[in-house]
């Protein structure tokens, strides 16, 4: 997970201060403060970070990047970037389609990018997403379940993961769509080593990270999409259920299958300004499923506040709700609870302990409805930042 300096966020809550200054600049001489407002706001503009969205462009980009810090990749500078545009400019019922690019870059050699293409075609008849993601990083791992991730001591090693997705959906009902697609996952793990072997290590025995570790899966979706804006809904509701099967005569070194359950509705509220969002995601694994597709929570996604890779096991529950405050200009917060657990057994699902998540967030609308994110969760005896383009969910 990526702890984002705080200065990111004094950086740009400057930007609205910076557009009245570059006004003020017309008939009055500037102060140094002002000047310093002008030139922010200029560099946003460089930058892409207008606010708006013009299809006109063909994609229209924003590129925001930040340092950032953490116990494995040390420092090191991130890049975030999203282009919005539209397929055809003629077709007024589809949303903007989209590519967020997220890279970053360390002092210790780590390095990763990841790909997140969104495209909405054919008044919003037909969809298309592509994701692709390498990483070269030092990583944890805690044994599987909730209690392993608690007292087991971490087993620090390498990383190094290509991965690849691409999903074709069509409407066959009113906001409703069935898809298919094909995944693709390459992780090799080396360097492992755990930092205490005197503690007693709960649960199965100690992993043996494998030289590599190849799967390959096919996937049905049935989605239900009434959200007004994919990547920043302020109105709406996603139901999304999906089956993977990993198959050894796909080319996968594993049989096992997965499901996906996701739920995510959004309010306008109308006593105070603000979205309430609230979502309940459910993952689970059968079969012969390897050590890094078990579900995992944490991350900047899901149950912001805990480290990604530190809780892992074949079942997943978590639910978080969030309250998207506007404030003036293109200025945002949000608020947000979670909790979340994990089970050898999905019928078992809530027997062992909940992992808590509280935070806050800091939003910029870089592009028309498009939020740069600075998130800071808290969890059971941890933080993190979290520096990312889109919402959480």
């Amino acid at each position: 997970m990526t702890r984002l300096l705080p200065i990111v966020c004094l950086f740009l809550s400057e930007a609205t201060l910076a557009e009245a200054a570059l006004q003020e600049s017309e008939t009055h001489e500037l102060t140094s403060y002002q000047q310093y407002q002008a030139w922010l706001e200029n560099l946003l503009l460089e930058l892409g970070a207008d606010g708006q969205f013009d299809p006109e462009k063909g994609i229209d980009w924003s590129v925001m990047p930040g340092p950032f810090y953490t116990p494995e990749k040390k420092f090191g500078i991130g890049v975030s970037a999203v282009g919005l545009y539209k397929p055809d400019i003629n077709d007024i019922d589809s949303q903007p389609s989209s590519i967020t690019v997220n890279g970053f870059g360390s002092i210790n050699g780590a390095y990763g990018v990841s790909i997140n293409n969104a495209n909405y075609l054919n008044n919003d008849k037909y969809r298309l997403f592509v994701d692709a993601e390498l990483t070269d990083s030092p990583d944890v791992f805690h044994g599987m379940g909730v209690d392993a991730g608690i007292h087991n001591e971490r087993v620090n090693y390498d990383r190094r993961s290509y991965s690849a997705s691409i999903t074709g959906m069509t409407r066959v009902l009113p906001f409703t769509y069935l898809g298919i697609g094909l995944s693709f996952f390459h992780n090799e793990a080396s360097n492992a080593k755990q930092e205490n072997t005197h503690i007693p290590w709960i649960g199965d025995d100690l992993a043996e990270f494998p030289s590599t570790q190849r799967n390959i899966g096919s996937m049905l979706n049935l989605t239900y999409d009434s959200r007004d804006f994919a990547l920043n809904a302020s109105k709406g509701r996603l139901i999304e259920l999906e089956y993977q099967h990993f198959s050894t005569e796909l080319g996968s070194d594993n049989d096992f299958e997965r499901v996906r359950l996701n739920y995510s509705d959004y309010r306008a509220l109308s006593s105070t300004p603000g979205v309430l969002a609230w979502q309940i995601r459910s993952e689970s694994n059968f079969g012969d499923v390897s050590w890094d597709q078990m579900a995992m929570l944490g991350g900047a996604e899901a149950l912001r506040g805990y480290e990604q890779g530190q809780y892992r096991g074949r079942n997943m529950l978590i639910s978080q709700v969030e309250y998207r405050q506007p404030l003036s200009g293109r200025h945002g917060i949000v608020y947000w609870l979670g909790a979340g657990t994990l089970a050898e057994e999905f019928d078992q699902l809530g027997q062992d302990e909940w992992l808590y998540s509280v935070g806050v967030g800091y939003r910029f609308e870089i592009k028309q409805r498009v939020n740069l994110r600075l998130d800071i969760g808290f969890g059971n005896d941890q933080s993190g930042f979290y520096f990312a383009i889109n919402e959480a969910f």
